[in-house]
């Protein structure tokens, strides 16, 4: 049930629109989000959890259980009688589906629900696009290591092992050979999000693609999708998949690449989104771009952030545009780099002090943040996934520069710490 929704004094300009935001999520990796769409909208949070950060951003708060979607819709509708709401926004890819069904009841823009869920579901991604003819790798469902061995030995090896309904590289995992594949699958099936849904067949064993991976933050207006960044991926922790670091650059040359541009229409278009913001992510192939996955939200990982310091355009504004129905600003104002690099312990342990070292900034240094206090418990794949003590971000107009200020972040924020014992 509801709790009563909370009105909040509010300086802000009581003509803006006012936008429905579903969840808020972690402060530490998304309160630059709701500060920047604060600035431009009023925002009402229905939230699962109290606002406390939060308040300082919205008009008002609802105190409800997110997941439940009559609930969202009972919550929503004395704001709308209230205020001039124009749309529903999220960026929690738990909440996406739910958010969608809300727009729709409400009547308020946004992509079908069911083209939100084909984006959510990777199983139903790759029948959809791989029906559309467009490029995919091998893809099948499985409910068991032993299915997954079978399908692995079919398809060749190596292969990827990866959770069906996750997102962020959680639950991903490369296998190698036949006794890897059980490992794999192990770790992909135990892997798990709050709110994330479950199938039958929970694992996809897919074709492992070579190549660097990218990541494309695009809006969709009336059908028409447009990249605002295209962030280049940094991964490590093989056989896993940890995502360690993102680096955009406002003049990519993909951003002007007519394959990979035709595969994003056409990816959109076979899916049915066709309004909202998401990030795409692909493998640079020898054959061309091919697609890991889609999401129907912007992308996680401070990736935004760093894109709206390449460029001077927020896509988490352009996002919030979209949501209430307007025509977003993409155009670049600036031509530079930014990039972010997580800091990860070199093996499971227990943070005894992590320090930021200000005096050893290189000049495109724009902030270093400790993520982790004394007796945080930071373990490694596969027993958990991002398990970061800290992050770096450098931005410049010397790509080169950034580079070199980001080539040993772990002497910017510095852990100290003791091995976990059990």
């Amino acid at each position: 049930m509801a709790a009563a929704p909370t009105p909040r004094p509010s300086a802000a300009d009581p003509e803006r629109p006012v936008l429905l935001l579903v969840g808020s999520g972690d402060r530490r990796y998304r309160e630059y989000i709701v500060a920047a769409v604060s600035q431009h909208f009023r925002l009402w949070l229905l939230d699962a959890h109290e606002a406390t950060w939060q308040l300082q951003y919205v008009e008002g708060t609802t105190l409800l259980d997110t997941k439940d979607p009559e609930e969202l819709l009972a919550a929503a509708r004395p704001v709308m009688e209230q205020l001039p709401v124009a749309g529903v926004f999220t960026y929690d890819e738990s909440l996406v589906h739910a958010a969608a069904r809300l727009a729709q009841a409400l009547g308020l823009p946004g992509s079908a629900p069911q083209a939100v869920l084909a984006c959510r579901d990777k199983a139903t991604t790759r029948a959809v696009l791989t029906a559309a003819q467009i490029p995919q790798p091998a893809c099948t469902p499985v409910s068991s290591a032993a299915q997954a061995r079978t399908a692995a030995d079919a398809t060749g090896y190596p292969v990827v092992i990866k959770a069906r309904g996750l997102a962020g590289s959680l639950g991903v995992v490369r296998a190698d050979d036949g006794e890897a594949v059980e490992a794999a699958f192990e770790a992909a099936s135990s892997a798990n999000y709050p709110g994330v849904p479950r199938y039958a067949a929970d694992v996809l064993v897919e074709e492992f693609l070579t190549g660097p991976e990218i990541s494309v933050d695009a809006v969709v207006v009336d059908g028409v999708c447009t990249p605002m960044i295209v962030a280049r991926k940094q991964l490590g922790m093989e056989p896993y998949f940890e995502e360690t670091g993102h680096t955009v650059d406002a003049t990519d040359p993909l951003l002007q690449d007519p394959e990979l541009l035709d595969q994003l229409h056409r990816i959109h278009k076979a899916l049915g989104f066709d309004h909202g913001a998401t990030h795409t992510e692909f493998k640079l192939t020898p054959g061309g771009p091919r697609l890991v996955e889609i999401n129907a939200r912007l992308g996680g990982d401070f990736i935004p952030y760093i894109g709206m310091l390449a460029t001077g355009t927020d896509p988490a504004v352009a996002a919030a545009h979209v949501a209430a129905g307007l025509t977003p600003d993409t155009a670049p104002k600036a031509r530079r780099t930014a990039a972010v690099r997580f800091l990860y312990p070199q093996a499971d342990c227990e943070a005894v002090e992590v320090s930021v070292h200000t005096e050893r900034f290189g000049p495109t240094v724009h902030s270093a943040v400790a993520t982790a206090g004394p007796g945080t418990r930071l373990a490694l794949p596969p027993r958990a996934y991002m398990n970061r003590y800290g992050y770096v971000v450098a931005v410049g107009e010397d790509a080169g520069q950034v580079a070199a200020d980001l080539a040993a972040p772990q002497a910017l924020v510095e852990l100290r710490c003791r091995p976990l014992t059990d």
